[in-house]
């Protein structure tokens, strides 16, 4: 998925629901795209704001609904109650590793933890529509820490 493809996508559903484009939220877009992980409002505006004083925090809040309300991303609420954005479109389905410590996030696909979900969906009499795995541990580098 290229930048391009996003950006068309963003200004199509803006465009449908009757709302106006702007030069500030393609910029967020782009940051957010960059970012290439589980990024938080206040982490990308920080990223944002080194490069585009003029956007606002109140501005990258909207633009991320607007994200999330396209397709684009969606928001990612772990145990530690931090709202995190995370690009969708585009991406496969996978689940998560996370550090209970750090809080570090690693995308995981597994083929077999998928047929098992299906497996049990079916075992159960469940029409499977969605799902979310989230594994809570602690990560190599945390682990080596508590070692030292």
């Amino acid at each position: 998925m290229s930048f391009e493809e996003e950006k068309k996508i963003l200004t199509d559903y803006i465009q449908r629901n009757n709302l106006k484009i702007s030069g500030q939220k393609l910029k967020i877009l782009d940051s957010f795209l960059s970012s290439k992980k589980h990024i938080t409002a206040e982490e990308l505006y920080g990223i944002i704001k080194k490069k585009h004083k003029s956007i606002g925090i109140a501005t990258v809040y909207r633009t991320l609904k607007l994200l999330c309300d396209s397709g684009i991303c969606r928001i990612l609420k772990l145990d530690d109650g931090v709202t995190r954005y995370e690009a969708l479109y585009g991406h496969e389905h996978h689940d998560h590793l996370i550090c209970a410590n750090c809080g570090k996030v690693v995308e995981v696909y597994d083929k077999k933890i998928e047929e098992l979900q299906l497996k049990i969906a079916k075992k159960h009499h469940f029409i499977l529509k969605n799902h979310r795995l989230d594994m809570y541990g602690i990560c190599s580098e945390c682990k080596k820490k508590r070692i030292s």
